[in-house]
């Protein structure tokens, strides 16, 4: 249980691991989660399950170092042990028919967008995707994306690859453009926000899925709180989609924020 049976790089720091976890393959859906723990006094991270083999009784996860845990995560090699893996958690995706869904991932939120355009796609929607990154290496998942999706837009801070510009660009291009029924947005905090207040100027209802600061996942420790709708709401239990529109993005952007220093002390640690 809980074994490394597959590792392959996305990208330098991006790593996509294959856990033999059969019962939580057996259980998720399109946006569920799983908390994992490096050791046994490690620190507890979130992390989105990307897809599933029932037959092989497996999940994969796709990492970016970033801090210390989630680089123990992805250093991990084919053979070893993840000690603590605990899911399915959070509310799976809402998918059904919608009709056109303008969907955008930016850098590793791609990996949780994928299984909610898969289903989308079964839902019988037309799927126009926008995938963001701050360079072409940054940029993962598009065989699978393109394959899904009716038409893709990609888009590079520095125009390394796709078109230069921001994720809004490539999301104003699909608007102008097309009758978009919903709007489902997954990545940095700060870019969702964006997204955010776009589509609410289009008055496009949108879905962002968060992926906050968490330490048991099942709401008992309320450090992935979160203002909804002028309402707390704990992204472990309640999310981690909510309405875009009624989300206290500065507040959360905040709160993401609010252990910097620390976990700089911690990586200049470990490098040492």
């Amino acid at each position: 249980m809980n074994q490394i049976l597959s590792k392959e790089y996305l990208s330098e720091k991006v790593v996509k691991l294959e856990i033999h976890a059969p019962w939580i393959a057996k259980n998720r859906r399109a946006g569920h989660f799983v908390i994992v723990k490096i050791g046994k006094t490690g620190e507890r991270i979130p992390l989105t399950i990307s897809s599933s083999d029932l037959e092989k009784g497996t999940i994969t996860l796709i990492i970016q170092k970033v801090g210390v845990t989630s680089s123990k995560v992805a250093n991990l090699e084919i053979g070893d042990k993840v000690t603590d893996l605990l899911g399915p958690l959070g509310m799976p995706a809402n998918i059904e028919y919608f009709g056109t869904v303008l969907c955008s991932g930016g850098g590793v939120g791609v990996a949780p967008l994928f299984p909610v355009i898969k289903e989308l796609k079964n839902k019988g929607n037309r799927v126009l995707t926008v995938l963001a990154a701050r360079s072409k290496d940054l940029i993962i998942l598009e065989k699978e994306i393109r394959s899904l999706s009716d038409e893709v837009i990609i888009m590079t801070d520095d125009g390394s690859y796709g078109q230069k510009g921001l994720v809004t660009k490539g999301l104003e291009y699909f608007i102008n453009h097309e009758n978009i029924d919903l709007s489902i947005t997954i990545g940095p905090a700060v870019m969702m926000k964006f997204v955010s207040l776009l589509t609410k100027k289009h008055e496009i209802p949108t879905i962002a899925s968060l992926n906050s600061i968490m330490v048991d996942g099942t709401g008992m420790c309320g450090a992935c709180r979160v203002t909804v709708g002028g309402q707390t709401k704990f992204v472990c239990v309640d999310g981690p989609e909510f309405n875009a529109h009624e989300i206290e993005w500065d507040e959360l952007l905040m709160r993401l924020n609010c252990y910097k220093e620390e976990e700089n002390i911690a990586n200049s640690i470990t490098l040492e």
